[in-house]
């Protein structure tokens, strides 16, 4: 048979229909599910009408994909929750099926129950969410009911999240910032404060609200502490930029790289969360400071050490 009249295995799976993509069908190759003659078949294998082509199944991929061999850092448990120390730079959870590398990929390793007891198949009993580059306590359901309750509670404000922060800038006093919040209208990726209610209108912004204490000056930083009341996306992010301080590292909303700190990661963690557990009583856990932010911390306050894009702004 001539070149001509053979085709590469990847279409043939999908005319065959045992592929719906050119993605799939790579995907059941490279997983070992088709052999041509009885052998393992090559990326640029070609098949004709004389080929016997054997097809399994690909494997369907569960949602959150166990990952026994990841870090997991547990602050507290019962019966109800648990609280993780999430790492900076890691994703919460898998965007997609069979997506590794995340912190619920750890958690359902060590307690598969968690993986049903949320509302999103990808996220589990994940009560919360901490951006990639934010570090600190993230709060994990175990059972159904659990979810439905501490959902309720996070959206009444009644979970007490207190952040650390390392601005840039020296605010004078405490600033409540309740500018809501809203996605950017050209950018996926950023979200924007709402200058007025016709604009909070027409974005279909967020009420947000987000409380600033200055604890310390950190050389041209400050070290702050932020409460929020509650729980937009980038809040605390947007809410300190539009304030002109914007975070340390956070060069997606004008915050001043620094090093000792990766791409994508900020100096910004939850350090203490207080709330009611659904299996009865009040807890309070506290998440200590990663070593990159100590590093950073103490870099900071060594005379000297302002990064080069780390203009001066004026205090408030």
């Amino acid at each position: 048979m001539s070149e001509q009249s053979r085709e590469r295995l990847d279409l043939y799976l999908i005319r065959m229909g045992f592929a719906s993509s050119r993605r799939e069908a790579r995907e059941m190759v490279g997983r070992g599910c088709v052999r041509v003659n009885g052998r393992k078949p090559g990326k640029a294998t070609l098949v004709g009408g004389e080929d016997v082509v054997e097809v399994e199944a690909l494997p369907s991929a569960r949602p959150i994909e166990p990952e026994p061999e990841a870090r997991l850092d547990v602050l507290f448990e019962d019966e109800a929750l648990l609280v993780v120390n999430k790492p900076g730079a890691v994703p919460c959870h898998p965007l997609r099926p069979g997506e590794r590398g995340t912190v619920m990929n750890a958690v359902v390793a060590r307690y598969p129950e968690t993986a049903s007891a949320g509302d999103k198949p990808t996220e589990g009993g994940l009560v919360h969410r901490l951006d990639n580059g934010t570090s600190g306590a993230l709060v994990v359901a175990r059972t159904s009911a659990a979810f439905e309750a501490l959902r309720r509670a996070i959206r009444s404000g009644t979970i007490r999240r207190r952040y650390l922060a390392l601005i840039l800038g020296h605010p004078k006093h405490a600033m409540t910032l309740d500018a809501p919040v809203a996605h950017h209208p050209k950018s996926a990726r950023r979200m924007v404060v709402a200058a007025s209610d016709t604009e909070a209108h027409k974005l279909r912004a967020r009420p947000a609200l987000s409380r600033v204490e200055p604890l310390r000056p950190v050389g041209p930083f400050s070290l702050v502490q932020v409460i929020p009341a509650t729980g937009a996306r980038h809040q605390i992010r947007v809410h300190l930029a539009a304030a002109g301080f914007p975070i340390v590292g956070d060069t997606l909303y004008g915050g001043p790289s620094m090093p000792g700190l990766e791409p994508g990661r900020f100096w910004l963690h939850l350090e203490e969360i207080e709330m009611e557990s659904p299996a009865g009583g009040r807890i309070k856990v506290n998440a200590a400071l990663p070593v990159d932010l100590r590093d950073v911390l103490a870099s900071a306050e060594r005379p000297g050490s302002t990064p080069a894009n780390a203009s001066r702004r004026k205090t408030d």
